[in-house]
């Protein structure tokens, strides 16, 4: 038997799926697009490199790892009836991280976050009816909070169905939690809403680029339009992963819900910039919070251009509200349970900085080793 995991050529899955592989041992059926399973295995190579040498890869792809090539939008994921069935019958448990980030994309949003998660849930129904399933884990955002600004929130305060929504992802993504929890009453259930993930605490070398491109973006401004004291809260991929793996693997968690998040540890712009100032041996930027909305304005008009300015302020417009809402996401339940906290950014965002610049925004991927094929027992 093994866990279904969805998204696992992501970011975050990534790091789930390497998480699951090298600490508990686990199977692995995953769900990964692809022209062939050549390609399919390749796409898997590029986001597990990061984490694992290619002989220990290949060795779990030979071993603990089905990939199911398939579409998560398409009925039944595109499969054919029979590894479909195999799919069915072969998975005890779901970790459900695929979705799109698109935030300005309504159609891409509904498509991926809302169709893609029924596709999830009837596989997860059936599963359920033929054997039981051990879990159902569905990773989610804080963002479905919708609109908030200089608060602290709790898990079971966020979703609010009368307040508005900041956009199309968060807007999907909260009623994809009202959906699994409706669709799947008897299967034990965890949600999990991370903040913003950006960097490993662990090392440098990242594979996301886009939240870190307005990162480095506003590191070299000379001047910020945020208040000094305002919180931003981020939080390390690892301690995400690890949290997801842990408590998915835990046979009595002790909540339903969990924000992953850094909480009421959450740094200030004021800690993050002296930080930064302080490793590259520069001044920090002056903080002028009554230029925000001349800023937001420059961004939004810029954001119609095309090329790199364009692409960076396009970006830098998707990613503003959550700079600027002043909200931190109470996190005692992960932190309790997992005895440990995150990292603090200020301690990693530097090499993440560095990292970034020095190769342009691009991870240098390996290559498939040459007279070496896919093999696995793929679905």
């Amino acid at each position: 038997m093994a866990i279904f995991l969805t998204g696992g050529t992501g970011y975050i899955g990534a790091h789930v799926a390497a998480n699951l592989l090298e600490r508990y041992d686990s199977t692995l059926n995953l769900l990964v697009r692809g022209r062939d399973p050549q390609d399919a295995a390749n796409r898997l190579w590029q986001a597990l490199q990061l984490h694992m040498p290619f002989p220990k890869f290949y060795d779990h792809l030979q071993t603990k790892i089905r990939i199911f090539r398939g579409d998560l939008t398409s009925p039944q994921f595109g499969l054919d009836r029979d590894s479909y069935d195999r799919l069915v019958h072969t998975t005890d448990s779901v970790i459900h991280c695929a979705a799109s980030l698109n935030r300005k994309s309504e159609k891409s949003c509904m498509n991926v976050n809302l169709r893609g998660t029924l596709e999830v849930v009837q596989l997860a129904r059936r599963s359920h009816y033929y054997h039981g399933l051990q879990r159902f884990s569905s990773v989610s955002t804080v963002a479905v909070a919708g609109k908030r600004s200089h608060e602290i929130v709790t898990e079971d305060r966020s979703i609010e169905w009368d307040r508005s929504d900041y956009d199309p992802y968060a807007r999907t993504k909260k009623f994809c939690e009202h959906m699994v929890r409706e669709l799947l009453p008897e299967v034990p259930l965890t949600i999990f809403r991370p903040s913003i993930v950006l960097g490993d605490s662990r090392y440098p070398e990242t594979t996301q680029f886009d939240m870190v491109r307005s990162f480095v973006f506003l590191a070299g401004l000379p001047m910020l339009p945020f208040r000094p004291h305002d919180k931003i809260d981020i939080v390390n991929v690892d301690f995400v992963a690890d949290a997801i793996s842990t408590l998915h693997m835990k046979a009595n968690p002790q909540h339903d819900t969990y924000h992953l998040s850094s909480g009421n540890d959450a740094q200030t712009f004021r800690e993050l910039t002296r930080a930064l100032a302080a490793a590259q041996n520069k001044r920090g930027p002056m903080f002028m919070p009554i230029l925000e909305r001349p800023f937001n304005s420059l961004v939004n008009m810029l954001a119609n251009r095309k090329g790199p300015v364009g692409h960076g302020a396009a970006l830098m417009k998707v990613f503003l509200p959550y700079l600027m809402w002043n909200t931190v996401f109470d996190n005692t339940r992960v932190t309790a349970e997992l005895g440990r906290k995150p990292a603090p950014f200020s301690q990693y965002s530097y090499p993440l900085l560095k990292f970034s610049r020095e190769h342009n925004f691009a991870y240098p991927y390996a290559d498939w080793p040459s007279g070496t094929q896919a093999g696995g027992s793929g679905g």
